[in-house]
């Protein structure tokens, strides 16, 4: 399979599928459990991979973010609890999500094989959050290995898109703004919206042709088995996240 169509097709669902388990009730509930609201839970959990740091180490791995937002989610949060501690428990709520949906899935160890051969593949050089999450122990069971390898790789093209962002010069809330505009708000940037020009557009969309070859060759270890069950898994866990 040509390597740059099996990452148009992958990397979206990947984008898509990596995040699933961040709000669910069991996830938020596990947060209020530990004294951490969804927000809060989120972003220590998240961001919990790198360690007890200081909130503008976290502005910059989140990329998107309103700093002062992170700024106050994360120290109110990390008063609470370690953020390590967090991060391992975010993680398993990730597991907990696979094993409660993916039981049925099938060939769950041919999709784990083919994503882990990729994760094994990428290169984790300038992508802070993706190597800090990619450093958690995988989970030993398929349906939570199989989910937390999703996570995984979606911080992978998660953190080479904010690099190739900021390489474009397009300022990352523009670009949140251009591909989400429903969400702006939601990170902490208030109502009114930024002005934004022909050339960040054309920036941004040089910016995603710029993350697809920072990623191609971890893809491009997969032959052609590999890619098929990459992309039959990530349909199959896809619908088993519908059902």
């Amino acid at each position: 399979m040509d390597t740059q169509l099996l990452v148009d097709q992958a990397c979206s669902k990947i984008g898509a599928l990596g995040s699933a388990f961040y709000f669910t009730p069991e996830t938020v509930g596990v947060g209020k459990s530990l004294g951490l609201n969804g927000f809060t839970f989120y972003f220590l959990g998240r961001g919990g991979v790198l360690g007890d740091v200081e909130a503008p180490v976290i502005t910059s791995a989140f990329g998107y973010w309103n700093p002062e937002l992170i700024t106050k989610s994360w120290e109110s949060a990390r008063e609470k609890m370690a953020p390590r501690d967090a991060g391992r428990r975010y993680m398993q709520c990730a597991h907990d999500l696979g094993r409660s949906k993916f039981a049925g899935v099938a060939d769950l160890a041919g999709f784990c094989a083919a994503a882990e051969a990729v994760n094994n593949a990428a290169d984790p050089s300038g992508l802070a959050l993706y190597a800090g999450t990619a450093a958690e122990p995988l989970a030993d069971d398929l349906p939570g290995r199989a989910m937390q390898l999703i996570t995984v790789l979606r911080e992978f093209r998660g953190s080479a898109h904010l690099v190739a962002v900021l390489a474009s010069g397009v300022a990352p809330k523009i670009a949140h703004y251009i591909k989400r505009p429903d969400m702006y708000k939601t990170f902490g940037w208030g109502e009114d919206a930024p002005q934004v020009t022909d050339a960040d557009r054309a920036h941004l969309a040089a910016a995603d042709t710029t993350t697809d070859r920072m990623v191609t060759s971890a893809f491009g270890v997969l032959d052609d088995d590999g890619a098929k069950a990459l992309l039959a898994g990530l349909d199959n866990i896809e619908a088993a996240l519908k059902g």
